[in-house]
């Protein structure tokens, strides 16, 4: 966060590089944006309100603050997922069907190893656009 000793460094250098005869204009402009900012996300927050009718008036809009989300946290938490359901849920039917294989003495080849014809390059056509 920006302490109060910065943000007088800030202006000063702000006030040395506008120059006083320019620098009431500046602040009556950014006066200006700061109260149209306001009235768009007041407007915005009535919108979403109306929109959603009771559900609206429920959420929670700090929730929703984009300075809550820590990016490590969300890249530290990626890193960690396991893999999706699907995909465990597939090899451990893999697994299964293995260990069923080993115990009845099968030879037979793996079903879901592609044959001959699955493993050959694909056809390339340089004619095509």
């Amino acid at each position: 966060m920006i302490n109060g000793y910065e943000i007088v460094v800030l202006l000063v250098i702000v006030a040395v590089v506008v120059g006083p005869e320019r620098l009431p204009a500046y602040a009556k402009e950014l006066a200006a944006l700061v109260r149209r900012g306001r009235e768009l996300l007041r407007d915005t927050q009535d919108r979403v309100s109306a929109e959603l009718g009771d559900v609206g008036e429920e959420i929670d809009w700090t929730s929703l603050d984009p300075r809550r989300y820590d990016p490590r946290r969300i890249v530290r938490d990626a890193l960690r997922d396991d893999d999706p359901p699907r995909e465990r849920a597939s090899t451990a039917a893999a697994r299964r069907a293995a260990a069923r294989r080993a115990r009845s003495g099968s030879r037979d080849p793996e079903p879901d190893q592609p044959g001959p014809a699955a493993t050959a390059p694909p056809v390339f056509d340089d004619e095509a656009t």
